[in-house]
């Protein structure tokens, strides 16, 4: 049995540094890097890709809407033409920084609000695989995991790329599957043991319990640990100890 770990990293931008990158890095198997809409500038991008290629992360782009001042978390309403110029733009930029420091990009995760827009969105997946389909089929775009994954994985393949659904051990969820809001006190959680055990359970039982105390079934090939949480270094030290104590290897999606 293996999964992958994943983190949003590069989204410093200028003088302004977020999240753990260097004490992460090491104990994950793909990273997300920003691409410059909603975090991220050209020397973070270039120092992140780096990063990941010394350490043998698997590199994947991590574009968002145009939207610095909201980090990205803001719904925009976007026509497929849009959405097609922005994915291309920041993943078109961040393949450029892979060609040039000798790595390939692996695949795509959406950032945000565009993330969470596409939950159960058919139209939006389809127009972001059709333009990463176009850009280089053999990237994977990751998308919440949920009860309509085997819908969603059929029309990603219907346009030439292969979806990975990922979880998130150290957010909390509706007892409808989807991640419960930044704004809710049980949006997030801090406690490294908790959230490990909750990344086995995941992984091993499919599995998660929600906010309300029940517990739904999730399938998921990536979990996310979360830069931004003060806690994330301890995080994702206890996620992968605990997972490997479980039998769960720890490799690339």
């Amino acid at each position: 049995m293996h999964v992958d770990m994943n983190c949003d990293m590069g989204e410093g931008y200028g003088a302004y540094t977020l999240g753990k990158d260097s004490e992460i890095i090491g104990l994950i198997s793909s990273v997300n890097i920003a691409c410059g809409f909603h975090a991220g500038d050209p020397q973070v991008m270039a120092g992140t890709v780096r990063l990941a290629r010394d350490h043998g992360v698997a590199v994947g782009a991590h574009p968002g809407f145009p939207d610095l001042l909201g980090f990205g978390r803001r719904n925009l309403a976007c026509s497929p033409e849009e959405i097609d110029a922005y994915l291309t733009y920041q993943i078109g930029a961040l393949q450029a920084f892979c060609t040039a420091h000798q790595c390939r990009l692996h695949h795509v995760k959406p950032h945000g609000a565009l993330y969470n827009m596409a939950v159960g969105n058919e139209a939006l997946v389809r127009a972001m695989a059709k333009t990463i389909a176009r850009l280089d089929a053999g990237l994977r775009l990751v998308l919440l995991s949920g009860s309509d994954n085997t819908r969603m994985a059929a029309l990603t393949e219907a346009e030439g790329v292969t979806a990975v659904f990922e979880a998130f051990p150290d957010r909390g969820y509706t007892a409808e599957g989807t991640l419960v809001p930044r704004r809710h006190p049980a949006a997030v959680l801090h406690d490294p043991e908790q959230v490990a055990a909750r990344a086995v359970r995941m992984v091993t039982a499919g599995a998660v319990q929600t906010i309300d105390g029940t517990e739904i079934s999730l399938s998921a090939q990536t979990l996310c640990v979360h830069g931004d949480n003060p806690n994330s270094v301890q995080i994702a030290q206890a996620m992968r100890q605990h997972l490997e104590a479980a039998g769960v290897s720890i490799r690339s999606m």
